[in-house]
């Protein structure tokens, strides 16, 4: 783990509502747009702390929403257990658990958890939010995405295309078509800071007729820009 911290919930399903941070160090892809890079570099100065610890230190926060992000946490060889341990919380009260990765790593580990966690009737929610790298993340990123990773998500998951460019969005419309991701989750469209105005995405939206894709924005960089690391 790189850093632990509550703050505002800057994109996702959950935007707005405080939440406990958990970032992870490490990532096996190399986007051109990432804005934590930091945490990815080999000699990134981690902590080590145990999944009881983490848990609690979740549970004195007293917030509701628990953000699991990297890197990449799916390398985590103990993620599954954390995860779980969260879910099971129920004091002070349950929590909504929410996975960001970056569409490469095969999902159906925890897909297969959130349902043992639902036969074991554990009080907590676990969401994911999906990664889905387009052509402006560079073209090695975008072919690595484990395509069946989109067909485990439901409404209350989310795949998130990062867009850069017309190319990018004409990307998105399309993959989502082909999967008929709009009417499976929720579709969420965030530009690349400085690379695409907001408002050509939702021209795009307009002339595509894309009422089920969201504009998202990243909150946390309008509310504290230029701060990379505890927001």
């Amino acid at each position: 783990m790189v850093e632990k911290f509550i703050s505002v919930n800057g994109e996702g399903l959950a935007a707005g509502q405080l939440a406990a941070f958990i970032r992870f160090a490490g990532c096996n892809l190399w986007c051109s747009y990432c804005d934590t890079r930091w945490a990815n570099h080999p000699l990134v100065e981690v902590e080590g702390w145990s999944v009881a610890n983490l848990a609690q230190w979740v549970r004195d926060s007293e917030v509701r929403c628990v953000t699991l992000t990297g890197g990449e946490p799916l390398l985590q060889p103990h993620l599954s257990a954390l995860v779980e341990a969260l879910l099971a919380q129920e004091d002070p009260h349950p929590l909504r658990v929410e996975i960001e990765t970056n569409g490469s790593r095969d999902l159906r580990p925890l897909e297969e958890l959130r349902r043992q966690a639902a036969r074991k009737r554990l009080p907590g929610q676990l969401c994911f939010t999906v990664d889905w790298k387009t052509p402006g993340a560079g073209s090695e990123v975008s072919a690595a995405m484990d395509c069946g990773n989109y067909l485990l998500l439901d409404k209350r998951d989310a795949v998130k295309f990062v867009v850069a460019s017309l190319e990018d969005l004409q990307f998105a419309r399309d993959r989502c078509r082909d999967l008929g991701l709009f009417e499976s989750t929720n579709v969420l469209l965030s530009p690349v800071w400085g690379q695409i105005e907001p408002a050509a995405i939702v021209g795009f939206m307009q002339e595509n007729n894309l009422g089920q894709a969201r504009l998202q924005l990243q909150m946390h960089k309008i509310i504290w820009p230029g701060v990379e690391k505890g927001v």
